[in-house]
């Protein structure tokens, strides 16, 4: 499964959009954020959709995969970040 590309992020926009106004979140790299200096979410793409790999809290070991492939998707997502 390879990082999200342009297209993909372009897609996520309005996600990406709330996450950063947020403002938990440090945006690296367009679609790549951290949570001081650790690596915290992430997108994907593949052939079964778009997802996001998130580290819920810091210090966690591993991510959690949310597809985030339609706007129910998305928002479910947005509403576990922001618990």
């Amino acid at each position: 499964m390879k990082h999200a590309g342009e297209a993909a992020l372009a897609e996520l926009a309005p996600l990406l959009a709330a996450i950063r106004a947020a403002g938990a979140l440090n945006e690296r790299k367009p679609g790549i954020f951290y949570r001081g200096g650790e690596a915290a979410l992430h997108f994907h793409e593949d052939a079964d959709g778009l997802f996001a790999d998130w580290r819920a809290a810091k210090g966690d070991r591993d991510f959690i995969r949310f597809r985030v492939s339609t706007a129910a998707e998305r928002a479910a997502f947005l509403k576990a970040l922001k618990a």
